[in-house]
C-alpha cells in the first residue's frame, strides 16, 4: 500500500473509501468498532494523499487505515473501557500509540470493543454489542482485544493495536487466524503503566507488524516502565527458514496448570514443531514450568484488584457490569492482608518460573491457548467465573517476565477455526520473534482464504 502511495498508483482516499465500504458489509454482523467516524477518516486521508503528491509524508504508514483499542485514549473521546459503569468523559490526550500513528499520519478509522475493564478474553461487554469471530459468526474472537483481532481477520484495513496484559493480544491473534506479537515490557510506549501490560500489533502478516513497530516502539516519557530508546532494524524481520538453522528451540506441550490441551491444537503446534527441525532448528521438549498455585495466585489478585475497584463504585453502576465480572471480582471480598500479599506474589515467582525455564533455549513454542474459539456468548472458555484463568497457563507467564511473544496461525480445526502457535523470545529479542514468526510464515502450508462478509443482513 505505502509503496502504492509512493510511485502514485494508489490514493489514500480511494483506499480509505475502499476500506470504508467493506467494513460496510461486515460490521452489521462483527460489531467490532467503536466510534467509527467515517468523515474523519476520509479528512485524514486528503491530508496524507497532499501530503504523498508533495513528497513529504510524515513516516512509514502515511494514509494507511488502522484502529486502535477502546482503552487507548484518543483526545476529546470518551474510553468505556467495555462497560456500562464507565462514565463517559473525553480525555484530555492521545495515549502513546496514539499519539505515535497520528504523528506519523495513520488514517483512525475507529476504535475498536473490548469486554469490561478488558478482564475477559471474549467479545462480551455491558457497554458494547457482541463483537463475533468473522471465520465463524457463532464463535467467538476472544479477548480482551476483541475487536482488533475481528477487525484484522475482517480486512478492516491492515494494522490494529491491541493490549495484552495476560494474552489480550495473542489470544484473539490465535483464534481469529491472524498474527500478533506481545512485545517485550516497555518496547511499546503505553500509559497508563501496568505490571506486564503492554501494547502491540495485531495484523494479517509479520512483515506489516515490523511495520508497525518502527512507529509504534518510538519513545514516550509517560510511560515509566519503558525501555530506553533504541534503534532497532526492524526492517531486516524479513527472515526465511535458513534463519532456524542450529537454533535451540523449547517445545512447551503442557502450561502445567488450567485446561488440557485439546488433541487438534495439539496436532497443530507438534506439526509446526516438526518444519523447523526440517530447517535444522534443534527442536527440544520442554517440562511445564506453571502450577495451579502460581495462575490461581495471580488470578485471585486480579480479581481483589477489581474488587477494589467495584467497591468504588455506586451500587447502581456495580449492577450494570455483565454478572461474570461481578461474581469473579467479588469472590475475593473475604481475602485477609496475608492472603492477598501471597496472591500478588505470584506474579514474581512465574516471572523466574519463566525465566528460568526458557534460560537453554534461543526460543519456545507453545500453543496461544490450550482450546480453540468458544461460543460468542461466553465470557471466557470456561464460562465459569471461579475458573476464569484456566485457559491462559500458556500467556500469562510471559507477560510477567517481560519477554516478547508471538501468535501466528498454525492450522485450522475440522470446524475449520484457526490454530496459533506461540512463539517466544528471550527478553528484549523483539526483533528476533519476528525474524522467526517471518520464517514459519514461508514455511507454514497454504492458509485458507479470508473469510467472506455474509451477502444477508443479520437476522
Amino acid at each position: 500500500m505505502v509503496a502504492g502511495y509512493r510511485a502514485g498508483t494508489l490514493s489514500p482516499v480511494e483506499v480509505t473509501q475502499a476500506v470504508l465500504a467493506h467494513i460496510g458489509r461486515w460490521e452489521p454482523h462483527l460489531q467490532a468498532l467503536y466510534l467509527l467516524r467515517p468523515e474523519q477518516a476520509l479528512v485524514q486521508a486528503r491530508e496524507s494523499e497532499a501530503r504523498w503528491r508533495a513528497g513529504r509524508p510524515l513516516g512509514p504508514i502515511d494514509g494507511v487505515p488502522l484502529t486502535l483499542k477502546e482503552n487507548i485514549a484518543t483526545q476529546g473521546d470518551p474510553m468505556p473501557l467495555g462497560t456500562r459503569a464507565v462514565a463517559l468523559t473525553p480525555q484530555p490526550a492521545d495515549a502513546p500509540p496514539a499519539a505515535r500513528v497520528r504523528e506519523s499520519g495513520g488514517v483512525l478509522l475507529a476504535k475498536t470493543t473490548m469486554p469490561d475493564y478488558g478482564m475477559l478474553s471474549s467479545g462480551l461487554s455491558s457497554f458494547h454489542p457482541l463483537t463475533r469471530n468473522p471465520w465463524d459468526l457463532r464463535m467467538n474472537p476472544g479477548g480482551s482485544s476483541a475487536g482488533g483481532g475481528a477487525a484484522a481477520a475482517a480486512g478492516y484495513g491492515p494494522l490494529h493495536v491491541g493490549t495484552d496484559i495476560g494474552g489480550s493480544l495473542r489470544l484473539p491473534a490465535s483464534w481469529c487466524g491472524i498474527y500478533s506479537l506481545k512485545p517485550s515490557l516497555g518496547r511499546i510506549p503505553i500509559d497508563p503503566p501496568y505490571t506486564g501490560r503492554v501494547a502491540g500489533p495485531m495484523t494479517r502478516s509479520v512483515a506489516d507488524a515490523a511495520l508497525f513497530m518502527q512507529v509504534l516502539s518510538r519513545p514516550d516519557w509517560r510511560d515509566s516502565m519503558s525501555l530506553p530508546a533504541q534503534d532497532i532494524a526492524w526492517q531486516t524481520a524479513e527472515a526465511g527458514p535458513e534463519r532456524l538453522k542450529g537454533l535451540r528451540i523449547g517445545l512447551l506441550m503442557e502450561a502445567g496448570c488450567g485446561m488440557p490441551v485439546a488433541p487438534e491444537v495439539a496436532e497443530a503446534v507438534q506439526a509446526a514443531a516438526r518444519l523447523f527441525e526440517q530447517a535444522g532448528a534443534h527442536v527440544v521438549p520442554m517440562r511445564p514450568f506453571m502450577t495451579p498455585a502460581l495462575l490461581d495466585g495471580m488470578d485471585h489478585a486480579w480479581r481483589m484488584r477489581s474488587n477494589v475497584d467495584l467497591q468504588a463504585l455506586t451500587p447502581a453502576q456495580r449492577e450494570s457490569l455483565l454478572p461474570f465480572i461481578r461474581t469473579w471480582a467479588e469472590s475475593a471480598a473475604g481475602m485477609d492482608g496475608p492472603s492477598v500479599f501471597r496472591a500478588f506474589h505470584q506474579f514474581h515467582l512465574t516471572r523466574v518460573a519463566a525465566v528460568q525455564a526458557c534460560q537453554p533455549y534461543d526460543y519456545v513454542l507453545s500453543p496461544v491457548a490450550p482450546v480453540t474459539t468458544f461460543p460468542a456468548e461466553w465470557a471466557m472458555p470456561t464460562n465459569d467465573p471461579m475458573r476464569a484463568m484456566e485457559h491462559i497457563g500458556f500467556t500469562v507467564p510471559f507477560n510477567m517476565s517481560e519477554q516478547p511473544a508471538a501468535s501466528i496461525n498454525c492450522g485450522y480445526t475440522q470446524a475449520g477455526h484457526p490454530i496459533g502457535l506461540q512463539i517466544v523470545g528471550q527478553r528484549f529479542d523483539d526483533l528476533g520473534v519476528l525474524q522467526v514468526s517471518s520464517a514459519f510464515e514461508k514455511m507454514r502450508g497454504p492458509q485458507r482464504a479470508w473469510p467472506q462478509a455474509p451477502l444477508q443482513a443479520p437476522a
